[in-house]
């Protein structure tokens, strides 16, 4: 066994299939289908169920992934540590962001953050909160950017509160609502609306904000980018319920308070063992 068919196998698992995980690993399939056969054969068991439609995990496999990651992890640590140990900050840094993340501008950081440590490769993920916090507790990614309802309990990472904000309504200009200077989730209930998807924490932000005034809301678009929820807002086709500091930035609508506003927190979390690369990354957040 050697770490490049461990390497092979993890990526196999997680793109659920050979042909992506060789383009992944910059190999040829052949080659990386030969590496994982002869480490079924050295194991003496079947890693994966193969058909014609899709590539699963064997009970044999799942256990063998889930330590191959802690294997490639401390790997991974071992050389930024050494390495670190001549002043050089360097490796591989995954970092995830919400993409309604208001309070920093994570080009220019990544900006700043390569030009002090040129040896570092970065990369970035956008996605919802959940799929970040599973990702950074599972190390996939070393540090997320996140947003969730204020006092929603965080497990499995460690992290730290960024920011708190109110969110309020935003409408076509023209919406018989607009006019008003402050709007209540009653008056709102009844109009079309664009939201996130209902596994996302940003929906139930909203969801639980309306049924704790006994509502529900009529969500008649659901998208998962904010860019899409400014457009769809913009074209008069619904309203939306966005944190303050983006709404002050979108155009062609109308940001108006909420009576009974939710409020959301925004975190950095990051795995309990950060490499140097993460620490740097972390301390440029925070100053």
């Amino acid at each position: 066994m050697n770490l490049r068919q461990i390497e092979y196998v993890v990526a196999v698992a997680e793109e659920s299939s050979f042909t992506l995980a060789a383009k992944r690993c910059h190999t040829v399939q052949s080659a990386l289908s030969h590496q994982i056969a002869k480490l079924e054969e050295e194991l003496g068991v079947s890693l994966f169920e193969r058909t014609s439609r899709k590539v699963t995990l064997t009970l044999a496999g799942q256990s063998f992934v889930e330590q191959a990651k802690h294997t490639l992890d401390s790997v991974q640590k071992i050389y930024t540590d050494v390495t670190a140990t001549t002043g050089l900050v360097s490796g591989r840094l995954n970092v995830g962001m919400i993409s309604a993340m208001t309070m920093i501008n994570i080009v220019n950081v990544f900006a700043e953050f390569h030009q002090s440590y040129p040896e570092v490769d970065i990369g970035l993920k956008t996605a919802g909160s959940e799929i970040l916090i599973n990702d950074v507790a599972n190390h996939r990614l070393d540090i997320a950017l996140i947003g969730l309802w204020v006092d929603e309990p965080i497990s499995g990472v460690e992290y730290s509160q960024l920011a708190e904000e109110p969110l309020v309504a935003v409408l076509p200009c023209e919406h018989h609502l607009a006019k008003y200077p402050l709007l209540s989730l009653h008056q709102l209930a009844a109009e079309p609306m664009v939201n996130y998807p209902k596994e996302s924490s940003a929906r139930r932000q909203t969801d639980e904000a309306f049924a704790s005034q006994g509502l529900l809301s009529k969500v008649k678009f659901v998208v998962d980018h904010i860019s899409l929820i400014e457009q769809l807002v913009a074209s008069g086709l619904a309203y939306a319920i966005v944190p303050k500091p983006l709404a002050e930035e979108f155009s062609d609508v109308v940001a108006i308070p909420i009576k009974e506003a939710p409020k959301r927190a925004l975190y950095m979390i990051w795995s309990s063992r950060p490499s140097p690369a993460a620490k740097a990354f972390m301390s440029l957040i925070q100053t």
